[in-house]
């Protein structure tokens, strides 16, 4: 049996069978694809969309909370301008952000470091430095107001003990902003740690090999090895740090209440004392759309530098 010859016309049209057969095959995929991202974009739509689109509108009334609020447009964010509470509160959230972002990176680099070298019984001590990940907020206020107390907490009997005066933990504003500042940086280097330390064990020994024959010391390989090529973890973790300082709130509010004066009032409290205490909603709206575009802004930092970075590579 001879093969049936191929003519010219079924030559062309072979191409586009094959074109149409792989855009079928997209679709379906995409289709497919859509289908498992669905329930996971309805939730994201459910409980944030919507509150956001809620909370915007409600940004632009004057509202209790009870019954129809009346719209008042621009007005509650013309008042953040003119209110020195909140002017205070960002100024208290800013000082906050750039006291504990560096101090607990920089302490969970140290031990990550540490602890990623031969140190003697290795997982008890990162067990220990990861352990306040497990407390929450509310846990971490309380165990704060135990050690600052400033009648009966264990810092000032330990100052006592020295023979040195003791130190009004809850009525002078800077000893107040002090022990957030600690209470927080103790919480948050575990979770830089535990970080820092995932980076660590992927950087290969190769470089580090090379800097100890060209007579690099301990210090000299840590500033000019393992610091730049955790830049990117670093990165990642200042605006994890940022924004994880703009939102705090709990431990705040268990620990000093944004007190005394408010002079630990940061812009989470501050809006909660708005809209729950003196019922001002819409007002309070407008103090969290502020935190949102905060946080909105380092995301997309972290956004675009992850696309270079990727580009790059």
């Amino acid at each position: 049996m001879t093969a049936t010859p191929i003519t010219r016309a079924e030559q062309k049209l072979e191409p586009d069978r094959k074109t149409k057969t792989k855009r079928a095959g997209a679709r379906k995929e995409a289709f497919a694809a859509a289908g498992f991202l669905a329930p996971s974009y309805a939730l994201l739509a459910v409980f944030v969309l919507v509150p956001l689109v809620a909370a915007f509108v409600v940004s632009l009334q004057q509202t209790d909370g009870f019954g129809a609020g009346e719209f008042v447009g621009a007005a509650n964010y013309a008042r953040l301008v003119e209110d020195p509470l909140f002017w205070r509160a960002l100024i208290n959230t800013l000082v906050f952000t750039a006291l504990v972002t560096p101090l607990s990176m920089l302490f969970g680099l140290i031990a990550a470091v540490l602890l990623n070298s031969a140190l003697p019984a290795r997982p008890l001590w990162r067990s220990l430095v990861i352990l306040p990940m497990a407390v929450s907020g509310v846990a971490t206020g309380l165990i704060g107001i135990l050690v600052f107390d400033q009648n009966s907490g264990v810092l000032n009997n330990l100052i006592g003990f020295l023979g040195l005066p003791a130190i009004d933990w809850q009525s002078s504003p800077g000893p107040a902003f002090a022990s957030i500042v600690i209470a927080t940086v103790w919480w948050r280097t575990g979770l830089n740690m535990l970080i820092y330390l995932a980076g660590l064990q992927g950087l290969g020994p190769d470089l580090y090999e090379a800097a100890r024959l060209d007579g690099a010391n301990a210090f000299q390989r840590f500033r000019n090895v393992t610091v730049p090529l955790l830049g990117p973890t670093s990165f990642f973790l200042l605006v994890l740090n940022v924004i994880y300082s703009f939102q705090v709130f709990d431990l705040v509010f268990v620990l000093t209440g944004g007190g005394p004066g408010g002079a630990t009032s940061v812009l989470v409290t501050y809006a909660y004392e708005t809209g729950f205490v003196t019922r001002d909603q819409g007002y309070a709206a407008s103090i969290g759309m502020v935190l949102f575009l905060f946080a909105l802004t380092f995301a997309a930092a972290q956004w675009r530098a992850s696309r270079t970075k990727d580009l790059v590579e």
